[in-house]
């Protein structure tokens, strides 16, 4: 609420106009190399298919290679309607240059998923941590609880 107040109506709209613009931006930057089962204007999502003709690279692969080129996974598996789905969703205050990058690491992605899958299969590569899995993480599950120090649960 406190985010309405302060921006108020004229305020609202723009925020919201920027997140659809972004998006249909974003969508027209990636039509040519991805997929998109609704190509149509679009509000402040879009859809886009993760897997390729010829190739096993799958949603979650990009997702993970997405990582390699610092930004941060979109939605994936979702609206489940759509095969391999990467729901992508960039906000009202991103800049042309950051929706740029996107496009421009989501292009080269979509490159690698046909000409050297593996780098994309094997992503995250640039990180501390490499691939869980998630299968196994899932059958075996383990939950912890972290604490400050200091804080006593009784």
């Amino acid at each position: 609420f406190t985010s309405i107040a302060m921006h108020g109506p004229d305020g609202l709209k723009d925020i919201a106009q920027y997140a659809v613009l972004n998006a249909n931006y974003l969508q027209a930057r990636l039509r040519d190399h991805y997929h998109i089962p609704f190509d149509r204007i679009c509000m402040h999502e879009f859809v886009a298919e993760g897997q390729f003709e010829g190739s096993d690279v799958r949603a979650l692969d990009i997702s993970k290679r997405l990582m390699d080129y610092n930004f941060h996974p979109p939605t994936n598996y979702f609206p489940l309607i759509v095969h391999e789905a990467l729901m992508i969703e960039p906000t009202e205050t991103e800049n042309k240059d950051t929706l740029d990058a996107f496009a421009d690491a989501m292009i080269q992605i979509a490159k690698e998923a046909k000409s050297n899958p593996g780098i994309v299969k094997s992503a995250p590569n640039n990180t501390q941590f490499v691939r869980m899995d998630e299968v196994k993480a899932a059958r075996e599950l383990v939950l912890c609880c972290w604490l400050p120090e200091g804080y006593d649960l009784s």
